[in-house]
């Protein structure tokens, strides 16, 4: 079951460009925008964004940080940094009509781009190494794989 109240996306830099997705529906219809979705129920926020990605995009890629969060009343979106692992860029057909590989700076230009993409996309050109890592913490209370924290 999906949770609406959660929600990832993740950029995903190939070759120094980074992987868009062309929306089918919704507010963000027709637009470009960094990929993800909404986190399921009992799934943690990266396996969320590593899923999605690949459902929508054919690539195979992990999350290595927290780039940035945005936090509404309603919902909260964590937007990851991810490592390409492997994959070729396809469409999905269903959620998004088209893959593109925009440098950053392309992307910002575009007027079919979302807003938020855009603003994290700004931020990324500024400083794409400030981010919160996967910290090595070991909970011992909780197993691994139920657990994860970044930044410390």
């Amino acid at each position: 079951m999906s949770n609406r109240f959660y929600a990832v996306c993740g950029i995903a830099e190939i070759g120094g460009r980074i992987l868009f997705v062309r929306h089918t529906y919704g507010p963000a219809k027709e637009r470009i925008l960094i990929p993800g979705g909404y986190v399921k129920e009992g799934e943690l926020p990266s396996d969320a964004v590593k899923r999605e990605l690949l459902e929508e995009t054919g690539v195979n890629a992990e999350a290595e940080s927290v780039f940035a969060v945005q936090f509404r009343a309603e919902q909260w979106i964590i937007v990851f940094r991810l490592k390409y692992i492997s994959g070729e860029p396809v469409s999905d057909g269903y959620e998004n009509s088209e893959v593109l590989l925009l440098t950053p700076e392309e992307a910002i230009e575009r007027s079919d781009i979302t807003n938020m993409s855009r603003a994290i996309l700004k931020s990324y050109i500024k400083d794409r190494d400030k981010t919160l890592s996967k910290g090595e913490y070991k909970s011992i209370s909780l197993k691994s794989g139920e657990y994860e924290i970044f930044g410390v």
